[in-house]
């Protein structure tokens, strides 16, 4: 059990992802995406006239099961298998980030900026309403969240998600060095 609750390397994790995807396609030619979840979800339980969830939505069910899956295994992994580690982030972030006033920190989340009482300041309004108001609109526009284009894309050689990944990485360094430097300061 001890082996379960460390943090995995690397290059343990890693290739243990990737192989979700030859499985996948062996297993029933499915594709690995996550962001069409929610698109299955609506179509399941909203019975509204809208072309776009016009769709037999029970033959990606699979999919719906799957995302139940790594819920409830982020679940049993923080819950029961955390093993009561503090996550190691690194200390220059940290000093950056509490040299730009945010102190508090649960996990990998700094609570100056997400969390409850944090959402109706303009700094909290921003990062947690815009912010996933532009992920949302983004993994529509790329046709794709990240896990689907980075792990399963550009393993099946399609050449539009090796573009959308290459984009994912230049916005996320562009509003690392760039733009959050700014938002923080609010």
């Amino acid at each position: 059990m001890e082996f379960l609750k460390q943090p995995w390397p690397w290059y343990v994790a890693g290739p243990l992802i990737g192989l979700v995807v030859p499985a996948l396609l062996l297993l029933g030619n499915k594709t690995f995406g996550i962001s069409s979840s929610l698109r299955h979800i609506c179509a399941a339980c909203l019975p509204a006239n809208i072309a776009f969830f016009k769709y037999d939505w029970k033959k990606e069910s699979w999919n719906l099961f799957f995302a139940a899956g790594i819920i409830i295994g982020g679940f049993i992994a923080t819950q029961l298998l955390s093993g009561n580690q503090t996550v190691n982030i690194n200390p220059q972030t940290t000093a950056l980030l509490k040299q730009e006033g945010i102190k508090r920190f649960d996990g990998l989340l700094p609570q100056d900026i997400f969390s409850f009482d944090q959402l109706l300041t303009l700094r909290g309004f921003i990062f947690i309403v815009v912010g996933g108001f532009m992920v949302g609109f983004g993994i529509r526009y790329a046709g794709g969240c990240t896990s689907g284009h980075a792990i399963m894309g550009i393993s099946s050689l399609q050449w539009p998600s090796l573009v959308a990944t290459c984009c994912f990485m230049i916005g996320g360094f562009a509003m690392t060095w760039f733009i959050l430097p700014y938002l923080i300061s609010l």
